[in-house]
């Protein structure tokens, strides 16, 4: 199985967004995680996926479910045989932060693109750094989410900010002491 890079990653949502069309489906997604920082020209690294927090369905987000709806799900299935990528490149895994709650105006700072009958729309640079900072948690310093991180290059302020969101997902002490540890990392004292 291949990762995916960004021209892989690219190939593979067009190939989808034509699926769709070709179908007479149409999907408005919401991708965030590495997928999404390498369409947005942050990291080069290859993936194993694109995560979808939310699809978009009447002007509305929507928890795209830890199993995707029947007919998007057979699309990325076919995609996946056809490029020989895992069954999952693309899935809703970090749903949960949808129904958390999304950092403050995250709609209005999406990036949007199309795919045929795909709307994909990206987290912004801004929101990719709540989330990076919340996975970051949870990671080894070096790991893969410090590491993207450290390539969004955020502010102290925007440190802070993030900070803040993320101990509302997560209210626990030993969580607000790992979120202070990836903060000192960055040279940042709470």
């Amino acid at each position: 199985m291949h990762m995916l890079d960004v021209g892989k990653l690219e190939e593979a949502l067009k190939l989808l967004g034509a699926l769709l069309s070709d179908r007479g489906h149409h999907f408005a997604v919401v991708a965030v995680g590495g997928g999404g920082l390498q369409l947005i020209g942050v990291i080069d690294r290859p993936t194993k996926d694109i995560d979808l927090v939310a699809l978009i369905e009447r002007d509305e987000l929507v928890s795209p479910g830890r199993t995707l709806p029947a007919t998007l799900a057979e699309a990325v299935a076919d995609v996946a045989r056809v490029l020989d990528l895992e069954s999952t490149w693309m899935n809703g895994g970090p749903a949960s932060l949808l129904d958390l709650g999304l950092p403050d105006g995250f709609r209005a700072r999406l990036e949007r693109r199309t795919y045929g009958g795909l709307e994909l729309s990206l987290a912004s640079r801004f929101d990719q750094i709540h989330f990076k900072l919340y996975a970051a948690a949870d990671d080894e310093p070096g790991g893969k989410h410090h590491v993207d991180l450290k390539r969004l290059r955020p502010s102290e302020e925007e440190l802070r900010t993030a900070a803040a969101w993320a101990k509302t997902h997560d209210v626990s002490d030993e969580f607000a002491r790992l979120i202070a540890e990836v903060l000192r990392d960055f040279g940042v004292e709470e």
